[in-house]
């Protein structure tokens, strides 16, 4: 194994994020033409509908796109991508906006194309434990469609995000500790790529030897090779039994430390979360819940009745002997809803904490045993700056969040934002670990990602997008420059 580096070795001070360089390709009035009389009011150029698919929760502020194009099938997405590359213009495919990197910005102009009006679930196959979706299926349509026949889907971002959306970022969540990310879980796609062409990758089969695996190329390319119009994924039959529990510790060290000891000890908790004590308080108050503000464990147990007796049992008994209190059981669907419904809420209720403000928020993901001294580093540095600040986390599989709560107005605050940032991320790769877990690279991370993956790597990226792309049309400027 190699030696963890040491924190920006080789690379100097860690990179600041990179700074979006607002170049637009003027779109063409013959494509702007086409595209109206393709889609008729499906096409518009009005400023509210570009602003609003033109932003997202990340600290760029990025000119909209010059027009929104609505597809309905697989054959109008290939057709808009045919016309922008036939003129040159970027097209930037949009789910529900719930990214946080910049995915969507149009940094350099072109076509928002939003797919939310495909939101059709094609085929369920529940003796094969598989479903085929339209892109615009959102997690919450899916799991509402599919429940009433003992099935769901487990991979939980947090946001009632888009399916194609969560494919293109490779998404995760609350389940991933046990249920893996969208990479374990997508079987197959339908693609339309930047010619106009539509292409299926996968199969329902649970694996192949057949070629190269194109699914797992698409699957986390933040729209930057292809639209994802179709997907194709894993289900599993709902649980026997589930169980939530909270626990709350003296210190953010202590709750982390249970955590490990729980995953080293090879109990198959479902989900395993931290909030710590300023996250507890936000959503103390937006929920009007009574929890006690500390850093807690919030946990859930999937399986047979006795099993999940079993894990519980376990999980307290380790979470006593590391100084854990004050456990809360929540057996009804009723209880476990109050309770992740109040940790999906955290980032907007942080962001209630501090009245006109906004979050710089990052994601690092690092090897389980070393996830308490990540954490731990990082809240020094945040502490000694005096900057607010939350911190949640999937903490089960290494993977945590921090939000630094800034004034828009004040640029110093932004910077020193920034800057923790962008020592914490480097952290985390000195650690063996990596820049984003979940949230993607986007804009915010590209110089974070050379840091981890290298010039070489880097390099072989630009070949594939050269090769499957070459106009550079697909939601360009992201990922790496």
């Amino acid at each position: 194994m190699n030696a963890p580096r040491e924190l920006g070795d080789g690379q100097g001070e860690p990179s600041a994020p990179h700074q979006p360089v607002h170049a637009p390709r003027p779109m063409p009035a013959a494509m702007l033409e086409a595209l109206m009389a393709r889609f008729g009011d499906r096409c518009s150029t009005a400023m509210a509908l570009r602003e609003q698919h033109g932003r997202d929760e990340s600290p760029f502020d990025v000119p909209p796109p010059e027009a929104v194009v609505f597809a309905e099938s697989n054959d109008e997405v290939a057709a808009v991508l045919a016309l922008a590359n036939a003129h040159r213009v970027p097209v930037i495919p949009y789910g529900a906006g719930t990214s946080l990197e910049g995915h969507l910005l149009a940094v350099q102009g072109g076509v928002s194309l939003d797919l939310s009006r495909m939101k059709r679930i094609l085929s369920i196959n529940a003796e094969d434990l598989t479903v085929t979706v339209q892109a615009g299926v959102t997690r919450n349509q899916l799991n509402a469609e599919i429940r009433h026949q003992g099935l769901f889907f487990p991979i939980d971002p947090g946001a009632d995000a888009s399916i194609g959306g969560m494919s293109a970022t490779r998404a995760s969540g609350t389940n991933a500790v046990r249920y893996g990310t969208m990479k374990e879980n997508v079987l197959g796609l339908t693609v339309a790529t930047p010619g106009g062409r539509l292409i299926h990758t996968g199969s329902r089969a649970r694996k192949s030897s057949a070629g190269y695996d194109l699914t797992r190329l698409y699957v986390g390319s933040e729209g930057t090779l292809g639209a994802i119009c179709e997907i194709t994924l894993r289900l599993y039959p709902l649980p026997e039994a589930v169980s939530a529990a909270v626990c709350s510790f003296e210190s953010i060290d202590a709750a982390v430390r249970t955590t490990i000891a729980i995953i080293q000890m090879g109990v198959p908790i479902a989900r395993c979360e931290l909030l710590d004590a300023h996250a507890v308080r936000a959503v103390n108050r937006h929920d009007k819940l009574t929890l006690r503000e500390a850093p807690m464990l919030l946990m859930e147990f999937h399986g047979s009745e006795a099993g999940v007796a079993e894990q519980a049992a376990t999980v307290q008994e380790i979470a006593t002997e590391h100084g854990g209190t004050g456990f809360e059981w929540a057996t009804t669907p009723e209880e476990r809803t109050r309770l992740w419904t109040a940790r999906h809420h955290a980032y907007l209720s942080a962001l209630q904490m501090k009245p006109g403000c906004r979050a710089v928020t990052t994601d690092t993901c690092v090897p389980i045993s070393r996830l308490a001294e990540s954490i731990n580093a990082s809240v020094e540095e945040v502490e000694a700056s005096g900057l607010p600040y939350f911190i949640v986390g999937h903490v089960g599989d290494g993977n945590f969040h921090m939000g630094y709560l800034i004034d828009p107005g004040i640029p110093a605050e932004r910077e020193t934002a920034e800057g923790l940032s962008a020592r914490m991320v480097a952290r985390a790769i000195a650690l063996e670990g990596t820049c984003t877990g979940e949230h993607g690279i986007g804009l915010h991370k590209q110089g974070f990602l050379l840091q981890e993956a290298g010039e070489g790597a880097i390099d072989q990226m630009r070949a594939l997008k050269r090769a499957l792309d070459p106009n550079d049309i697909m939601n360009p400027g992201k990922i790496f420059l």
